[in-house]
């Protein structure tokens, strides 16, 4: 007897288009047509829908009244709303990353910034994202707060499309991987004020180099 092929989920489909949304292959403002999508993942019009609702949910879509899905585009008033608040609960995990890491932990993040060194070097865009992004998590795990590192991830979430896009911008790798090893330097000293004024710039230069990217 033949074996069925599982069917997809909405949840499958969900994390399918979240990390599409996310690593900017579909950009902001991109229609998410339920009808298409539904030939494209060989499923019913059902499971989409339920999909959408939940990238709707997490902020990733916008479901508008009588009109089709499309990925977010918060205006200029909201993304810096967000940026800011990014900032502020980033500036927050190094701080306490700056108390509260454990000496294993410290090793874990000098050795995550040199490895980064090299990525740069190598001019690899795509492998400093992600690294970029775990550079960011040891912090945020680093503040040994689990409320703290659950909401710092939710916003960042929310903010990936954007956060990623900025290293498009020519010799940002280069100043990230720099603003990275001032925030490291001051967590490695067990400097609190230090390695949240870093962090707070870091962010606040990203935020920068998105505008500068778009011409804003």
């Amino acid at each position: 007897m033949l074996e069925k092929t599982p069917r997809t989920s909405s949840e499958d489909i969900r994390r399918q288009l979240a990390e599409r949304i996310i690593t900017s292959e579909l950009a902001p403002g991109t229609v998410l047509d339920e009808t298409q999508l539904a030939a494209e993942f060989a499923v019913s019009r059902t499971p989409v829908r339920e999909a959408l609702k939940l990238l709707a949910a997490s902020g990733l879509v916008e479901q508008r009244p009588h009109t089709r899905t499309v990925v977010a585009r918060p205006d200029d008033e909201k993304l810096a709303g967000m940026f800011e608040l990014m900032g502020h609960l980033e500036a927050l995990c190094a701080g306490l990353s700056a108390q509260r890491m454990t000496a294993a932990e410290r090793d874990q993040l000098d050795v995550m910034h040199g490895e980064m060194a090299l990525i740069v070097s190598a001019g690899d865009r795509v492998a400093y994202i992600h690294a970029n992004e775990r550079f960011h998590s040891a912090i945020y795990r680093g503040s040994h707060n689990p409320y703290l590192d659950e909401i710092t991830h939710s916003t960042r979430q929310r903010l990936q499309p954007f956060r990623r896009a900025q290293f498009s911008t020519l010799g940002r790798l280069a100043r990230s991987h720099a603003e990275h090893g001032l925030i490291a330097e001051a967590i490695l000293r067990g400097n609190q004020a230090q390695a949240e004024e870093m962090m707070r710039q870091h962010i606040t230069k990203v935020e920068d180099a998105y505008h500068r990217l778009i011409g804003g």
